[in-house]
């Protein structure tokens, strides 16, 4: 199935990082209808269709297929993990990023409300955890036993160094002191840049089917060492995701890994992308008025996912900038979808940003079917709209 064209409707998707341009269609009628959990001939061919999508997800991972659970997407996949840890009695620590997606963030939030201890762990100015930051947190919080660090920020791009902070917490949780579970939210990661989940030392990872141009309602988790679930209902994906399979969803979120997150072409695909958007970078660096988050931003600049950009216009908030190029058939964002309807940025806030930069801030991201025209059309757009604010 190709990409969809919204070019040929006169419209033009830079919202990427909210969720990708189909190409994996839900195939539902072409998936075994029967409940997996049926000991009859349409559940065992349901089964069969359901662990042939966990076999083909966890080759593309280089995981065992035992360690991977579906789930309905990222949110659920962060959750599952963050909440097991109620059960755990113990005053133990746990630790999030300050630029976390609010699917982690607003969990911590629950938690620490029900009494666990929650510490953040700050980000530079270019938004990334570093080990200086780390270092810093898990000094302060030596109690900590559950660490999430995401790979790829959903709102700036930037990307975190997962194997050396992993190495890190390990080091420092070695030699008799108590382990540390680390999770990390890849759902901006998986088809952009490389991933190995395993030589990275992760003991869970959560990954969503629409971020890689497949259906909504479905994900994985993937999960080193069973957990105690904080919610129950039944036997489905060994107790730990109980309810009735989404068997279609995870056929789809299998072609989406095979065909987007595969090694082998999430590297030239990354590096198309980077070609692609040095013209906006060097476009909106030098524009008067606007101002890459962060300012030093470079056109080639590998701490940054080339996927995701983010930037602000003097004077004109955010909201006005996505409405008035949405008139004009483009389709970009002012941050996370999944808190469109607050104006507080976090993870704006987290990098040292005043308000006033949440307020005027908005993500431009582009995907694999993104072309170079496109890109231009979007400049002479944000051109106009720039003259006539002016």
């Amino acid at each position: 199935m190709d990409t969809y064209s919204l070019g040929n409707a006169g419209r033009f998707y830079f919202d990427w990082a909210a969720t990708a341009v189909p190409e994996i269609p839900y195939p539902e009628d072409a998936v075994p209808f029967g409940n997996p959990s049926s000991h009859h001939y349409e559940g065992r061919k349901a089964r069969e269709a359901l662990e042939n999508a966990r076999s083909r997800c966890a080759a593309v991972l280089g995981v065992p297929a035992k360690d991977i659970y579906f789930t309905s997407g990222g949110t659920e996949s962060n959750a599952l993990v963050l909440h097991a840890m109620l059960l755990r009695k113990s005053n133990a620590c746990i630790l999030a990023s300050s630029v976390e997606h609010p699917s982690v963030r607003e969990n911590c939030l629950v938690l620490e409300q029900m009494g666990k201890q929650i510490a953040s762990v700050g980000v530079e100015k270019d938004g990334r955890v570093t080990v200086s930051t780390l270092e810093k947190a898990l000094e302060k919080h030596p109690k900590t036993r559950f660490a999430a660090i995401m790979a790829v920020n959903n709102e700036i791009g930037s990307k975190m160094d997962i194997p050396e902070l992993v190495g890190l917490i390990r080091n420092r949780s070695g030699g008799g002191g108590m382990p540390v579970h680390i999770h990390s939210d890849l759902v901006q990661a998986a088809g952009k840049i490389p991933l190995d989940i395993a030589a990275w030392d992760l003991d869970s990872a959560s990954i969503s089917a629409h971020k890689l141009g497949g259906p909504r309602g479905i994900g994985l988790l993937y999960l080193r060492k069973s957990l105690n679930p904080m919610y129950t209902g039944g036997g489905q994906e060994r107790r730990i995701r109980p309810g009735t399979e989404n068997t279609p969803g995870a056929v789809a979120l299998a072609g989406c890994l095979e065909r987007r997150g595969n090694p082998a072409t999430v590297q030239p695909e990354y590096q198309k992308a980077s070609d692609r958007f040095k013209e906006l970078i060097r476009f909106l660096g030098s524009l008067q008025g606007c101002s890459l988050i962060p300012e030093d931003r470079r056109e080639e600049d590998e701490r940054f996912s080339p996927y995701i950009v983010q930037a602000r216009f003097k004077g004109i908030p955010g909201e006005v900038m996505v409405r008035a190029l949405d008139d004009a058939g483009f389709a970009v964002s002012t941050g996370s979808a999944c808190s469109a309807s607050s104006q507080d940025r976090p993870v704006l806030a987290a990098m040292g940003l005043d308000k006033q930069a949440g307020l005027e801030g908005i993500r431009i991201s582009q995907g694999w079917s993104t072309t170079k025209e496109e890109i231009a059309g979007l400049t002479n757009a944000i051109q106009d709209i720039l003259a006539r604010f002016g």
